[in-house]
């Protein structure tokens, strides 16, 4: 069958080629009957952009310890004096200090009563969470957690093969050949939810970042390890957001200095549960997860640090929204929050036990009255009467920023799984209780350009397998075990009704990543591509490794620059959906009721961001959609939507946007020269 698949598409390969060396290069010859005839009006040298989401990591976890150029200024860790080179404690130390903190009554995103955070009130040791502690003898085993929260990593490399089964027109994998054994490395060796006894002095950490080495001082890159709590009301908590606190070079009184702390008492939530009697020590099975970093200094993240010497690295770029991986994709595709709708798609009230709660129940400290993957996710911002909301909205009063919360909607906050499922039926094994109805009176990215006929495709790994499984939901053990690793909750248009209603658009639009290798071998790319590796492949802490992510970006890129003419005319945007958790020393602008959060990484590759320069504009998701519609010359989503926000106007500190809330659309990541640009047939009309 293999075999059979890849002949077919090196033939069809063959006949692609055929037909462009007729049309000209360069030109998508997608199945939307030639309307893409405003590919390539645009108000730059770049023709394709190509944005790769990752998962789950921040910049100063991933960056912390890089040194750019001469001549060139990166915001990070060592940059601040909070460390040294070699990760010890710097002389800066404590402006990273941790906190433990009181909230027993209502819900605050900056609670009161803070200690200093040490031994009396913390558990002793980061946790494994749920990373694995062997490479298994099968690809999917629900015994090792797989069918909650990913693969882990497999015993050998035939079944590292067979995990990377979606082949490429060569017959290769979504990783080079070289990269394979990656996915056969890095188990724990210990218990889930159990201390990380690998991390060094894991019992007795310092109270803010700590090296991920070993005792011997080995790098513990290249492993499995535990995933922080990224939850959204979580996330506002270990941010601790106080405007009292508000300085001129910290406007919005970020304090991120509860992570531990939120780790430790809510972590990923109370399912609505009460606190377990006998309370368990560690109470949860983060621990002092958030705090780790690894040190690209001493080699850590080595392809990443490539990027960053040779490319042009983002330092401040941020994850949207508060909270993980649904809501942070989202903005890819809407540059807003998705809400609860009825039938018509008009606003409409969700079941109670959906809607959160955060307050703290009684007689615990921040355990959430309903909060939680089997709990509440919705949140009705424009209502100060709903749990949690005043806390926020006054907060964001205090330092001038409009919520931007409709009256009346409950928007989704946290992860459900889409309605549709990959046939563009709606199944109701996949919906269960915790699924959001289908989007149809919100506008996406794909609706613009597509009334503007440029080409756009969102390529998901195991997009073939997902597209002809039944529902994912309860009966997840009885499909195709490779249909699972495809992310439905990451893409934003598998939610829309516009899209998943429509069998052309869901041809022409949804892809597997063996298509982008087929469209970047011959130059027949879309304008614009979002790519989304598979749960093995993607860097989530616990069911991948950032090492992991580093290959697939790479494969990428190097087929990208090896095909000369494609490498003239685009731009590779690399980032993650959201910091996964993980702590974070940078500025972050509140934007409205829902973000901004912690940075993220973000690298800029194409022939037109050389030179290991560092951007410092403020940017965030968001800025991709801005970059898009002015280089396509396209209207805004809607009139509520993140990308009518002005470019940030700054000062003597390029962090901190003077016309907040403001957001860049990147174009200040590129050096765009003139004379090349009009000599190479600019087409705008």
């Amino acid at each position: 069958m293999l075999k059979e698949r890849t002949k077919s598409l090196r033939d069809r390969t063959v006949v692609t080629a055929a037909i462009l060396s007729l049309m000209g290069s360069n030109s998508y010859a997608g199945p939307i009957g030639g309307a893409n005839t405003n590919d390539r009006k645009t108000d730059s040298p770049i023709k394709h952009v190509i944005i790769i989401m990752g998962e789950n990591r921040t910049f100063d976890h991933v960056f912390a310890t890089y040194v750019p150029r001469d001549g060139q200024f990166v915001d990070n860790l060592l940059s601040k004096g909070i460390i040294n080179i070699d990760g010890s404690p710097g002389p800066n130390y404590a402006k990273a200090a941790q906190f433990a903190a009181s909230d027993t009554q209502y819900y605050s995103n900056h609670p009161g009563g803070k200690t200093p955070y040490g031994p009396t009130n913390r558990s002793q040791a980061p946790g494994t969470s749920y990373a694995p502690l062997k490479c298994y003898a099968d690809i999917y085993n629900p015994d090792t957690g797989a069918a909650v929260n990913g693969p882990g990593c497999v015993a050998s490399l035939s079944l590292a093969q067979q995990a990377e089964t979606v082949a490429d027109t060569a017959g290769l994998y979504s990783l080079e050949t070289k990269d394979l054994p990656l996915l056969t490395t890095g188990a724990t060796g210990l218990s889930s939810n159990w201390p990380d006894s690998r991390v060094a002095n894991y019992n007795n950490l310092p109270s803010g970042p700590y090296p991920l080495v070993t005792s011997q001082g080995g790098s513990l890159y290249d492993t499995y390890g535990g995933s922080p709590v990224h939850r959204f009301y979580q996330m506002w908590q270990e941010l601790d957001c106080d405007a009292g606190k508000v300085t001129r070079r910290n406007p919005s009184g970020c304090q991120a200095d509860l992570f531990p702390w939120v780790e430790e008492t809510v972590s990923s939530g109370s399912n609505g549960k009460p606190i377990p009697t006998p309370v368990p020590v560690p109470l949860l099975k983060e621990g002092n997860i958030a705090m780790g970093f690894y040190n690209v200094a001493k080699g850590d993240a080595p392809y990443f640090t490539q990027l960053a010497r040779e490319y042009t690295l983002l330092d401040n770029y941020h994850q949207p929204v508060m909270g993980g991986t649904f809501a942070n994709q989202m903005m890819f595709g809407y540059a807003d929050a998705l809400w609860y709708s009825d039938v018509n798609g008009d606003p409409a009230t969700p079941p109670s036990n959906q809607i959160e709660n955060p307050n703290p129940m009684a007689d615990t400290n921040n355990w959430y009255t309903q909060d939680g993957y089997g709990g509440g996710s919705y949140t009705n911002c424009s209502d100060s009467l709903q749990p949690a909301v005043a806390s926020i909205v006054g907060y964001l009063d205090a330092v001038h920023v409009s919520p931007n919360c409709a009256p009346g909607h409950y928007y989704l906050l946290n992860n459900y799984v889409p309605a549709y499922i990959g046939s563009g039926k709606t199944d109701p094994t996949n919906n269960g209780p915790f699924t959001l109805p289908p989007v149809i009176k919100q506008k996406h990215i794909g609706d613009v350009l597509n009334e503007k006929h440029v080409s756009w495709a969102y390529f998901g790994e195991r997009w073939t397998d997902f597209k002809t499984a039944p529902g994912l939901g309860a009966n997840f053990g009885t499909i195709d075990p490779a249909a699972y690793l495809y992310c439905n909750i990451c893409n934003p248009f598998l939610f829309s009704a516009s899209i998943m209603t429509h069998a052309d658009q869901r041809e022409d639009h949804l892809k597997d990543v063996s298509d982008l290798y087929d469209g970047i071998a011959s130059g027949n790319l879309p304008a614009v591509s979002w790519v989304k590796p598979s749960t093995f492949n993607d860097g989530h802490p616990a069911s991948s490794k950032f090492s992991i992510f580093e290959a697939f970006a790479r494969k990428i890129i190097d087929g990208v620059k090896a095909n000369k003419e494609l490498w003239e005319s685009t731009a590779i945007l690399v980032t993650t959906d959201e910091g996964g958790g993980y702590y974070d020393s940078g500025y972050v602008q509140p934007v409205d009721y829902f973000g901004d959060g912690t940075r993220i990484p973000m690298l800029v590759v194409s022939k037109y961001s050389q030179g290991g320069r560092v951007s410092h504009e403020y940017s965030d998701h968001a800025s991709t959609i801005k970059f898009i519609e002015r280089n396509w010359d396209l209207p805004k989503i809607s009139d509520r939507s993140r990308d009518n926000l002005p470019n940030p106007k700054t000062d003597d500190n390029p962090y901190v946007p003077k016309n907040r809330p403001a957001l860049g659309d990147l174009f200040a990541s590129f050096d765009f020269d003139r004379d090349h640009h009009h000599g190479q047939g600019d087409d705008r009309q």
